[in-house]
């Protein structure tokens, strides 16, 4: 794991960029208590953050727990493909007035239901403000239905992905031993914290060797935020490399459905577990 690298790369990017009190953006969240509402968001693509929302959501509900899982990358959407289904209608439909987000929801795998999101469609990549709050709006008008949303953002630092990161109650980051993941993962949180006031983040390592080399991504990375950042990241849980997971993604099936047994899922059961205690309703 290269943590000298990433720490030298982090100090570098920190002597390059300043906050500006321009991009200072304030968004309200709803209130409330119910439903959990978790942003699933990594600073570069490739990591598996989708894989990892639709594991977490399809062990959430077979715990039984109602789950809806949100695909926010716009226009570049692969959810719907991950999972095997083939949404007649997307989110495009609902900016267009053509269907409400209660229309476009599909059953998904385990009870989940799904929004789906669009492909191959530019012009919803940054869309603006006001169809932003239009999506959020008609997201939490159907949000009591459940007990967790899990928003798949899409990658990087573009407005759509800041404001539905802005939008959720917990942030979860993804990240790889990869020294541009980690670095893109701090660049992520640094906007999130100066534009937002994002104080708290989780973080997910992915594709780990060991629950050793996770604990050494995390302790780096939160070496840095303390030394850079006014912020707290709390290392929620790790997944282990694990050949079972491109089988799974091959054959559009979640890996902790048709290999209960293997070390990923393990590692998915461990995290959706912490998810689980914090949800409404009772627990066992």
């Amino acid at each position: 794991m290269p943590s000298t690298s990433s720490a030298n790369v982090i100090n570098l990017q920190e002597r390059k960029l300043k906050k500006s009190s321009n991009d200072t953006v304030s968004l309200d969240v709803e209130p409330g208590t119910s439903p959990k509402i978790i942003a699933v968001s990594s600073g570069k693509g490739g990591v598996g953050k989708t894989n990892i929302v639709a594991n977490l959501g399809y062990l959430l509900s077979n715990m039984g727990k109602k789950v809806l899982l949100v695909d926010t990358d716009l226009g570049l959407g692969n959810l719907d493909v991950l999972l095997g289904i083939a949404p007649k209608f997307n989110i495009s439909h609902v900016l267009s007035n053509e269907k409400s987000i209660a229309d476009i929801l599909v059953d998904g795998p385990g009870n989940m239901k799904i929004l789906p999101a669009s492909s191959g469609v530019q012009a919803l990549t940054h869309l603006a403000p006001p169809q932003l709050e239009a999506i959020r709006g008609q997201m939490f008008s159907v949000a009591a239905a459940y007990d967790a949303i899990l928003i798949d953002t899409a990658a990087g630092i573009s407005s759509n992905v800041l404001f539905f990161n802005a939008s959720a109650r917990e942030v979860y980051v993804v990240v790889t031993p990869d020294l541009t993941a980690i670095t893109d993962a701090y660049a992520l949180m640094k906007i999130l914290s100066l534009q937002y006031d994002i104080a708290d983040f989780n973080l997910l390592v992915n594709q780990a060797e060991s629950a050793k080399e996770a604990q050494e991504i995390f302790n780096h990375l939160q070496l840095v935020t303390h030394q850079f950042l006014d912020i707290s990241i709390h290392l929620r849980g790790h997944i282990l490399k694990d050949d079972n997971i491109a089988k799974g993604i091959r054959c559009q099936r979640m890996v902790s459905d048709i290999y209960p047994n293997s070390s990923a899922t393990d590692c998915f059961k461990a995290i959706a577990r912490q998810i689980y205690e914090t949800l409404p309703g009772p627990t066992h």
